[in-house]
């Protein structure tokens, strides 16, 4: 709910606007958690009302009355000791009601604390087309009153003191600087963060956008067999191309994991190179390939550079192996039975998804798997599509 603040009296239930009748006081207190409020309803003496019959609610429940005093005829005071924090940084609801209950006049109190350092700040630029910082608030996060959070930032040397406009409205304490940035010149960045109640800044951090690229994943991965040799596959792809025009050695990644696995293996020493054999694998077996980039040393920058997002999952099988065949009758029936109902989906699978003989290869019922892996709902959609 939103905190409402009514200042003229219900009439059979019409708000009155000739008369201006009570006020509560104080009006849209800010107050520390833990600290006491007394606050006064005085009503207009022509409205006939005396004090002793009003009463007071806190968000739509009634205080006892023990917590009241008569200051006057006209006037009621409530004390609240040790208040909580507000339930909604909109504030609550104190309100002043007469002895039908029809309101009176109301406040707004605004129970919270002021905001500590923000913390953690850290930026980094998608292919040095912009630069975004993000941060944590300090403390346990949370100061119940609202907190304006403001990224400012400056060129170290000589630059003016700017704010960042473009604040992210899915992720919360971000922001992005879009225009006028500038290469080989350190920044000076950091979050102020101000309430009713104080105000405090982060650590200032120093930074050249070279030092934080980061790119898009890598494009075009495929992953094939290599012949007929039964444990392994090829693993090529693209480097990025928003960095065509940048002098850069790039540092790739490959992840892969079972069909059905959510362990996923990594390979941390590819280099530079845009193609990886995988060795080791198990005859027989789908596996899914992800490739990631690190943009290492831009212009000649010596930091370590950031990791981009995992490229989109692409699957390949590798060869059977005849050495695995069993002789067990039952074991090689209920194997038969299996690929005969597997057979069955993907061809009907293919009667949707391919056009001619030509396309037939082992990258369509590879793709086929791809598809099986998604979502349970996509999945089912396939089955039942094999089913038609």
């Amino acid at each position: 709910f939103t905190c409402l603040i009514f200042s003229h009296i219900f009439k059979n239930q019409v708000l009155s606007f000739n008369l201006y009748v009570a006020i509560v006081y104080p009006q849209d207190p800010v107050l520390r958690m833990g600290s006491n409020l007394t606050a006064s309803c005085w009503v207009h003496p022509e409205l006939g009302v005396h004090a002793n019959s009003l009463f007071w609610t806190l968000n739509g429940h009634q205080l006892p009355s023990s917590l009241y005093r008569v200051l006057s005829p006209t006037n009621l005071s409530v004390t609240l000791a040790g208040l909580n924090a507000s339930r909604q940084t909109s504030g609550d609801n104190l309100v002043c009601h007469n002895h039908k209950g029809h309101i009176l006049a109301g406040s707004c109190l605004y129970v919270g604390m002021p905001p500590e350092k923000p913390v953690n700040l850290t930026c980094w630029s998608r292919n040095t087309k912009d630069l975004t910082c993000s941060w944590a608030p300090g403390g346990k996060g949370e100061t119940n009153i609202s907190t304006l959070y403001k990224l400012k930032y400056k060129l170290r040397w000589y630059g003016t003191e700017k704010e960042c406009e473009d604040y992210s409205h899915t992720q919360p304490y971000s922001c992005s600087i879009t225009q006028d940035l500038h290469l080989f010149t350190p920044y000076e960045i950091w979050v102020e963060a101000s309430n009713r109640l104080g105000r405090a800044t982060s650590d200032v951090i120093i930074l050249d956008i070279l030092d934080v690229v980061t790119t898009d994943p890598p494009s075009g991965v495929t992953v094939s067999r290599l012949g007929q040799l039964e444990d392994q596959l090829s693993v090529r792809w693209e480097a990025p191309p928003a960095l065509k025009d940048f002098l850069f050695k790039a540092k790739y990644q490959i992840r892969y994991r079972l069909e059905e696995s959510q362990d996923w293996k990594v390979m941390n020493d590819v280099g530079n190179q845009t193609s990886c054999r995988l060795a080791g694998l198990r005859p027989g077996t789908v596996y899914f390939v992800q490739v990631r980039c690190n943009p290492v040393g831009i212009y000649g920058s010596r930091k370590a550079g950031i990791w981009s997002e995992w490229s989109h999952p692409t699957a390949a099988s590798t060869p059977h192996s005849e050495r695995l065949m069993s002789c067990d009758s039952k074991s090689s029936g209920d194997s038969n039975s299996t690929l005969r109902r597997e057979l069955k989906q993907f061809l009907g699978w293919v009667k949707k998804h391919a056009y001619g003989c030509s396309s037939m290869s082992m990258k369509l019922y590879d793709q086929w798997r791809v598809d099986m892996q998604k979502s349970p709902k996509t999945r089912n959609q396939v089955l039942q599509g094999d089913k038609s």
